[in-house]
């Protein structure tokens, strides 16, 4: 089983096996002129592959640097002008 690959003609034609496919063998790619163009995926497995890992909290929280005392000096410096 597995992926398979499909030409646009053959997605257009088959576009609801391609779905069915998807969801039960895994991604289904779409190729045209003989290249990768797209992947169907099943909804979900996009939502197992997209699902955010944490908050931007915790990717501080869990850094390597925290504890590490490090210093950053700040320049006290006018701001810069922005032209628009």
């Amino acid at each position: 089983m597995g992926a398979q690959s499909w030409t646009v003609a053959e997605a257009k034609a088959k576009f609801s096996e391609i779905i069915d496919r998807a969801m039960s063998q895994g991604p289904q790619t779409i190729t045209r002129k003989g290249r990768s163009a797209a992947v169907v995926v099943g909804a979900e497995e996009w939502q197992r592959k997209t699902k955010r890992a944490g908050n931007l909290a915790e990717f501080f929280a869990g850094s390597p640097l925290r504890g590490s005392n490090l210093k950053f000096r700040r320049l006290k410096s006018k701001s810069r002008k922005i032209s628009l």
